[in-house]
């Protein structure tokens, strides 16, 4: 029997997923043609990459870094020192290669922190981590030879001779150069999932010492998908830095890490697709959301709270369930969907409005004097949005119990 949340994880449905995967990265730019688009969009590519290579040390072997922005920003700085040899002459390299370089960069320095760092696990192996990324950090200011000092390094991505007319000057062959990257490492990540390795990483996660008892040293086994993943970082971080053309101190800091550990638990840490949502989302809160106002920060720590309190299991988590409970009977939940979509709608558009008129409220004159209606409708529409949640919540959840039942039944039958 087929359970309801496996359905699109189950091997019927594979192939349309990873269809639908490829038919995304290879018409993406056709339908968003702007540069800052394009630009938005080789973003998504790289923290998404970043993210996978995240989730291969959390979500599949429960390993909680604070520093796996070490591994992608030390792949981009030699990422960005080998473009700069390729431009001067000095390294016969095409630009296609680059991140490559990175990748192999990063796994190198996966082997040389990875032996420390694995030999511990759970709490300890996080703090370890944390320690590893303040003192790399520290290093990115001692050493400006390699580092650049606070102003980094740049570079210029259009370098050596154009190969088959590909000279990645315009945004777009970027985005193709990150699109086929970020391919080739999605399904080398998956396939590690179904390694001997990929499964003993699971076994090591819920049982380090029935692992151990059936002859596997869990600290080898971490050690070796740590070096794994940092490949995949140095990847995501020669990305970068050809699309940026430019690698600072802040792509080894402790926030860049802490914003790729933020992503892929949005995304969600249990599903391999998990942290390509979470990526998406992160990125468009980051960038296209802080163009519009300058509390996008608040807007996505609330979102954060809100998927750790409501929705553990991530985006990914809701995403399945929903297409379960719409599969097993929609008939079933579609007049309380729209009502509680109704009421999230009011209760988002109330506390919208408070935060930007109370954030505001000392820079625009004209908001400052915005009368008490203003604040009036704002809180009402919380109000009424937050009353009328919970009064449809438990209608909703009877409502889709009853389509998973109904959805479990037809998949007996």
């Amino acid at each position: 029997m087929k359970r309801p949340l496996s359905l699109l994880t189950s091997p019927s449905n594979r192939s349309w997923c990873w269809a639908a995967y490829v038919l995304v990265l290879l018409t993406a730019p056709l339908l968003f043609r702007q540069n800052a688009s394009l630009s938005l969009l080789s973003q998504m590519g790289t923290m998404i990459l970043l993210g996978l290579s995240c989730n291969m040390l959390l979500g599949q072997g429960g390993m909680l870094s604070f520093g796996h922005a070490v591994y992608s920003g030390l792949g981009a700085f030699v990422a960005i020192h080998a473009l700069n040899r390729v431009s001067d002459g000095s390294l016969l390299l095409p630009v296609t290669l680059i991140p490559l370089v990175g990748g192999v960069a990063g796994m190198g320095f996966g082997m040389l922190f990875g032996y420390v760092t694995t030999r511990r696990a759970g709490t300890t192996f996080a703090m370890i981590t944390l320690g590893m990324v303040e003192l790399v950090s520290a290093c990115a200011l001692m050493f400006p030879g390699f580092f650049g000092g606070e102003g980094g390094i740049a570079g210029n991505r259009v370098a050596g001779a154009p190969v088959l007319g590909i000279s990645y000057g315009p945004q777009i062959e970027v985005y193709y150069l990150i699109a086929f990257w970020l391919l080739l490492g999605t399904a080398a990540m998956y396939a590690f999932t179904h390694t001997p390795l990929g499964r003993m990483l699971n076994a090591v996660r819920d049982n380090p010492e029935r692992a151990a008892f059936v002859g596997y040293d869990p600290q080898k086994v971490r050690y070796l998908t740590l070096i794994l993943s940092a490949f995949f970082a140095g990847i995501a971080g020669g990305l970068s830095a050809i699309n940026f053309e430019i690698v600072s101190a802040e792509n080894v800091g402790a926030l860049r890490s802490g914003t790729i550990l933020l992503f892929t638990f949005i995304g969600g840490t249990g599903f391999f697709f998990g942290p390509v949502i979470g990526a998406v989302i992160g990125v468009l809160f980051s960038v296209l959301l802080s163009t519009y106002t300058k509390a996008w920060q608040f807007y996505l720590g609330a979102f954060f709270i809100l998927i750790v309190m409501f929705a553990p299991g991530g985006m990914a988590q809701l995403l399945v369930s929903g297409v379960a409970i719409l599969r097993g009977g929609w008939r079933q939940v579609w007049r309380q969907l729209l009502a509680i979509s109704v009421c999230a709608a009011l209760l988002l558009a109330g506390c919208v409005a408070v935060v930007e008129l109370w954030y505001r409220q000392d820079q625009d004159a004209a908001i400052a004097t915005a009368g008490a209606s203003v604040w009036l409708a704002a809180g009402a529409a919380i109000v009424i949005g937050l009353s009328g949640m919970l009064w449809l919540r438990p209608r909703f959840m009877r409502a889709s119990a009853r389509a998973l039942q109904a959805g479990k039944q037809r998949e007996q039958t």
